[in-house]
């Protein structure tokens, strides 16, 4: 007597009791209660180790330090004795200046990408990846006890479980997955990589230095401003954070037909004064939701940028509906004027990402809040943020809001295109060190024990074997990649719903992205309909001509999309051929 939905939902539920424990007999259950305080208590540890061990270098002396990373290293002093004694016979000393660099991920990439002096790189890449070292156990007990609930619970490994009602279905797929991405990707990763170690020959004068990996993100930026001549402080001048915001108004109403319009805030409502609150309306149907865009850091503030779900759409009667209410998070820092403040690109492109999961929440209408938007498998999620990352490079999206903050002018499309050029430079780069992250946390929640010894071993192992660069001995890059927590088995997911993402742009939104046509495809088909129906059966309607295959019980994407953008399809076609 159930709908469909309504079936599914059982299902859903059911499933998720059980992953509770709540079939288990008491001792059971009562050891998977106290598992779970522990591992939540591990994981609050080792994001608390993070907070309180940054890590430090000490710099002498201060001129090493170029003027353009001052504002993230803090003043140090030294006192150094002179060789000359004064008249009063007592030794004189000199305070000398030096600067001491905090190796948080934020500054750590600053000082890898623009540090000229490659000891200071070297100095903060090692303990920039080396700490910190209190993780390293924090990690090990919370593998084992994943390991110990999955297996309470009747799967062999924590990857096991966490897979197990995604679109993968099991570890074995997504190995198998990305195994593929790995080979597919190795052959171009290797020549980027000897383009830029002979870039670093030429500008170094050494004929025989190696690229080390405290070297590839300074001599890849530098490769890439040389050939394309970008400046950031330019592309940045036609972000202003208004603009952008302009710019998700523009992709509603194209898209959709639907406004977003600033509605005012209640007495108490906000837990901000910058926050804004936005109505999504359409002309025939009302309103259709609520976004609050909290955009500016502050002190104490969630670090990084986020999508939350507040309160999720579901029916309430025939006649009446209850709108979704999400939150867009993020952590842009500057003047808490939108006029003023200027995004980098890469933060336009997670401004827009975190925006396809707000309008997957906003557009969806399920009869159940269970299902709600983004309430769906990890592997699906993923796919409408990765969609609508495309948006934020393509030139007939960017001309419709990207304008100069002080003459107006729209953005050149020479410039979009060098951008374009600057971020394929090394690709396949980028997306082999992905599959790798991905890799790792697929091994370490793996099978136990590890199979190469600690979590260290493993990393390297893996390193050796799906990348270019070399692990460096005593480092311990995984004792800070919280991802290993939020998204324990799931990283893969990144990937996997990329694949989707750019199958989906090239065959679907490519041709015309800013239509109605492309828009009512995407809602009707896909975003409205949230976690209710099978994600293979929306992704087969949406774009019905090989989309995924199956293998070994799972779901695998087709990545000749992304071959092809990535220019890797002949490659790939010569592969598969071969097979």
């Amino acid at each position: 007597m159930l709908s469909e939905e309504a079936q599914r939902g059982v299902r859903s539920l059911r499933v998720d009791m059980e992953r509770g424990g709540i079939h288990l007999c008491p001792e059971k259950l009562d050891r998977v209660n106290r598992l779970d305080i522990e591992i939540s208590q591990l994981c609050r540890e080792y994001n608390e180790n993070i907070f309180l061990d940054p890590g430090t270098v000490d710099i002498y002396p201060s001129s090493r330090i170029p003027k353009n990373l001052h504002y993230l290293v803090k003043p140090i002093y030294q006192s150094e004795p002179l060789i000359t004694k004064g008249i009063s016979g007592s030794m004189n000393t000199l305070k000398e200046k030096g600067f001491r660099i905090t190796t948080d991920p934020r500054t750590l990439d600053s000082v890898l990408q623009l540090s000229p002096d490659d000891e200071i790189r070297k100095l903060v890449y090692i303990q920039g990846n080396s700490v910190p070292r209190a993780n390293v156990d924090v990690l090990k007990r919370l593998i084992s006890a994943r390991h110990e609930h999955a297996q309470i619970m009747g799967c062999g490994s924590y990857a096991e479980l966490s897979v197990k009602p995604n679109m993968a279905s099991s570890p074995k797929v997504v190995m198998s997955f990305l195994l593929e991405m790995s080979k597919m990707v190795q052959e171009k990763a290797t020549e980027e990589l000897k383009l830029l170690t002979k870039f670093k020959r030429e500008k170094c004068g050494q004929s025989g230095g190696d690229l080390r990996p405290w070297d590839e993100a300074y001599y890849t930026t530098m490769m890439k401003s040389s050939v394309y001549k970008l400046d950031s402080s330019v592309v940045a001048s036609y972000f202003s954070l208004s603009n952008c915001i302009e710019g998700l108004k523009v992709l509603v109403k194209s898209l959709f037909g639907a406004t977003c319009h600033s509605i005012p805030l209640a007495p108490g409502e906000s837990w901000d004064p910058q926050v804004l609150k936005l109505c999504l309306h359409h002309p025939e149907e009302g309103d259709l939701g609520y976004l609050y865009l909290d955009l500016y850091s502050r002190k104490g503030k969630y670090p990084g940028c986020a999508h939350f779900a507040i309160k999720g759409g579901r029916r309430i009667s025939q006649t009446e509906y209850q709108l979704p209410i999400v939150a867009l998070v993020c952590n842009f820092s500057g003047s808490r004027n939108p006029s003023a403040v200027r995004l980098n690109h890469w933060e336009v492109e997670t401004l827009f990402h975190e925006f396809g999961h707000a309008l997957h929440s906003l557009l969806s209408r399920t009869d159940y809040q269970h299902f709600s938007g983004t309430r769906t498998v990890l592997d699906f999620a993923e796919i409408p943020s990765n969609l609508f990352e495309y948006y934020a490079w393509d030139y007939r999206v960017l001309r419709t809001f990207a304008r100069h903050y002080s003459t107006g002018d729209e953005i050149p499309q020479k410039l979009v295109e060098s951008m374009l050029g600057a971020k394929n430079m090394f690709a396949a780069t980028d997306l082999q060190r992905q599959i790798f992250y991905a890799l790792v946390d697929q091994t370490l929640f793996g099978e136990q024990p590890l199979p190469h010894g600690d979590s260290s071993c493993v990393v390297a192992e893996l390193k050796r074997k799906h990348t270019n660069l070399e692990n460096v001995e005593g480092t311990h890059w995984e004792a800070r990649f919280s991802h290993l927590l939020n998204y324990g088995a799931g990283y893969y997911s990144y990937l996997y719903a990329k694949c989707f993402a750019a199958t989906i742009w090239t065959k679907l939104c490519q041709e015309d992205p800013l239509s109605l046509t492309t828009g009512s495809a995407l809602r009707t088909k896909f975003l409205q309909h949230g976690g209710a129906r099978e994600p293979a059966a929306i992704l087969n309607d949406l774009v019905p001509d090989g989309i995924y295959r199956y293998h070994d019980g799972g779901i695998i994407p087709d990545i000749s999309s992304l071959c092809e953008e990535m220019k890797l399809m002949e490659e790939h076609q010569q592969k598969v051929h071969l097979l």
